[in-house]
């Protein structure tokens, strides 16, 4: 049988110690956000070259850009690939966007 006298006393936490607790608990978060976002940012290969990407110029259609930037392949379907990577929808595009092209 256990009686009063024999209970262990409860813990308590002085101002420090709640102060100590609350630092590691910000500690630990920091350093698993840390880890996230070094994580994220790894995610794409370095290795990788960003993809070409071409400003449009007055006077520019996809057709035009298609065949300055890959002369050797198909115009047709390289107006398909563009207006795929770009997610256009029509043909039109306006002077100062930036698309990004096909690799060669």
């Amino acid at each position: 049988m256990v009686t009063n006298d024999m209970r262990r006393p409860s813990l308590r936490l002085t101002r420090r110690g709640r102060l100590a607790i609350l630092g590691l608990f910000v500690l630990l978060a920091s350093f698993a956000s840390a880890v996230l976002f070094a994580t994220a940012s790894r995610a794409s290969d370095p290795g990788t070259v960003a993809a070409p990407t071409v400003v449009v110029r007055p006077h520019d259609t996809l057709w035009s850009i298609a065949s300055r930037t890959s002369p050797r392949r198909d115009p047709y379907a390289t107006v398909a690939e563009i207006r795929r990577l770009n997610g256009l929808h029509g043909y039109v595009i306006h002077p100062g966007d930036t698309l990004i092209l096909p690799r060669r």
